[in-house]
């Protein structure tokens, strides 16, 4: 699959809209990772309209003008920051870039909605956290794995209701195959990257957080490896954590780039939820020798036992309640609070790791 256009990273669902065309105006830029089409996407099924788009290879912004017709490429970065009908920039910058990008944004009185990592230093962190503070501005994440699969989201919704009581223990894997001669060059730059806990770990540590009830957790341990690549010394294709919850649930997850190429997708990623009255288990993007199909979430209570095959029935309402947070100041969709500590933690983990050589 070629991934240069970033189509592999555009899931799109039902139109949700909650605004009409031109109530919510925003832009894109910094077209670095495949993520930026799937941000779009959720926004314009929501009912935003994009306006503008920028980014410096002229090659990045005309794939995105065939994918988004009605958007206009920009000059500059500077013609997208003035212009004050614009109330959100939508990015996915390099991972170490994301955070500076996101200071001048919001400098200039707009919302900032940037793929995850959010960050690659817990100096970063502290100035996003700092900005927001003397703005007013929101700073998002696009937690995808979470926020862009509907069996994630239904699982929100049955933990919510009490269907397995409560969280105590969740388990995660992210695999991705690596496609290691379609990647950028940054993508094996340590200092770029920022790390795989950083990096695809930053998806585990926010879903700890939400489907636990979590505001804050400690990394009890955590390890990183280079495996399966060493003509890549600085790429990292393996990564583990385990973390406690200011309430007492636990986390343990596994991030890797050791996906082999019999597998139909990009990733067999799964989520297993403990609770005390159930577990759920969610096969996201494949059920491996049984269906290409993903989102399947299993779940077991008290009640018997449940498949649920939930693709195209759930939809994504983060980007809806994300746009109606940046109308009325409000955080249905995510607390700003709980994405710079998902952020915080991964970047934790990151740096206490353990390398195994």
């Amino acid at each position: 699959m070629n991934r240069s256009n970033g189509m592999m990273y555009a899931p799109s669902g039902k139109s949700q809209p909650v605004v009409g065309p031109g109530e919510f105006v925003f832009a894109a830029m910094a077209l670095d990772h495949g993520h930026i089409y799937g941000m779009c996407n959720g926004l314009v099924e929501a009912g935003a309209t994009l306006k503008w788009v920028y980014d410096p290879d002229p090659d990045k912004v005309q794939a995105f003008c065939e994918k988004y017709p009605q958007v206009t490429a920009a000059s500059s970065e500077d013609e997208i920051l003035q212009d004050q009908e614009v109330r959100l920039v939508a990015a996915a910058a390099i991972p170490s870039l994301r955070c500076e990008l996101g200071l001048k944004v919001m400098s200039h009185a707009k919302d900032y909605f940037t793929d995850k990592t959010p960050f690659t230093t817990l100096e970063q962190v502290n100035q996003a956290r700092a900005k927001a503070s003397e703005t007013g501005q929101k700073y998002m994440v696009y937690y995808s794995e979470r926020l862009h699969v509907e069996s994630a989201v239904h699982a929100g919704h049955l933990i919510q209701d009490g269907a397995i009581g409560r969280v105590v223990q969740v388990m995660g894997t992210g695999p991705h195959r690596l496609n290691a001669s379609q990647r950028p060059d940054w993508f094996f730059k340590r200092e770029m990257y920022g790390g795989i806990l950083c990096d695809i770990g930053s998806h585990q540590i926010e879903q700890f957080l939400f489907y636990a009830g979590c505001k804050d957790a400690a990394v009890a341990s955590s390890k990183v490896a280079n495996y399966n690549s060493p003509q890549y010394p600085e790429l990292e294709d393996f990564g583990d954590a385990t973390l406690i919850g200011d309430n007492g649930a636990t986390n343990y997850f596994r991030v890797d780039w050791l996906t082999p190429d019999g597998l139909g997708t990009w990733g067999d990623g799964r989520t297993f939820i403990l609770g005390t009255e159930g577990y759920i288990e969610l096969r996201k993007y494949i059920d491996i020798a049984r269906s290409p199909q993903g989102d399947h979430l299993y779940l077991v209570n008290g009640s018997g036992e449940y498949h649920m095959e939930l693709s195209g029935k759930v939809g994504f309402p983060f980007f809806g309640e994300l746009i109606l947070d940046c109308l009325e100041r409000t955080e249905r969709a995510m607390t700003q609070e709980h994405a710079f500590k998902a952020g915080e933690l991964c970047v934790m983990a990151q740096q206490q790791a353990v390398r195994i050589q």
